[in-house]
């Protein structure tokens, strides 16, 4: 999701790489929960999300998709993302405890916060949001640590894979009519998230054969 706002905005200054050590840890949390509420349809999830939370789950997307993942279009392309419900907006996974329910497959931007990504010359680097997080007295952290994400490098790459995927897509179908936009998210949708991936198998190679079938518009699999 683009912000149509400058880093000295939003941020302490500051890009951050991976072995950078960035004032992120909130501790545990300590019971504060307000990240978790009235975040809208900005928790959106990549493939990478949907594999951890369907397999960790042993869950299909269909079933998320029937009670705690709902699709929006962000910037023309139409994605998942965590449902906000209640009168407090809570996050569909957000226990009576305050606590998140599925911590060990929680989504990568929940895995970020209060850091955000920011895309430059081919790559990204971190930035640390300010006036986002309640917590007080952060401490420092290394970025990896925090991100807490196996195989960082593989998943930067894929990172960078999607973002240019869903730029170019937006791109591709500025102007095109309607039938087309849909046609081309329904194919996005189906083969990226809603084909069930394999637990046993590596997400990485499981995403490079769909990223071959995407760039053939095939679709097949």
């Amino acid at each position: 999701m683009k912000r149509n706002v400058s880093l000295a905005e939003i941020s302490d200054g500051r890009l951050y790489k991976a072995n950078d050590m960035v004032k992120a840890d909130c501790g545990g949390c300590n019971g504060c929960s307000r990240c978790c509420h009235g975040m809208g349809n900005s928790i959106i999830l990549d493939p990478y999300d949907v594999y951890r939370m369907t397999t960790g789950m042993g869950k299909s997307m269909q079933e998320l998709l029937a009670a705690s993942v709902e699709l929006n279009v962000v910037d023309g392309v139409i994605l998942p993302n965590l449902k906000m419900q209640g009168a407090e907006e809570a996050c569909a996974y957000l226990d009576g405890g305050g606590r998140c329910s599925i911590h060990p497959y929680r989504p990568g931007i929940c895995r970020l916060f209060p850091l955000g990504r920011y895309y430059e010359n081919g790559g990204f680097s971190y930035f640390l949001q300010t006036g986002e997080c309640a917590k007080e007295n952060r401490s420092k952290v290394k970025v990896s640590k925090w991100i807490d994400t196996p195989d960082l490098t593989r998943n930067q790459q894929f990172t960078l894979q999607w973002h240019d995927l869903l730029h170019a897509m937006e791109e591709r179908l500025t102007g095109e009519d309607e039938g087309k936009q849909r046609e081309e998210n329904l194919l996005l949708l189906r083969l990226f998230y809603l084909l069930p991936y394999e637990g046993t198998i590596d997400f990485y190679t499981q995403f490079t054969e769909r990223m071959e079938h995407w760039n053939g518009q095939n679709g097949q699999i």
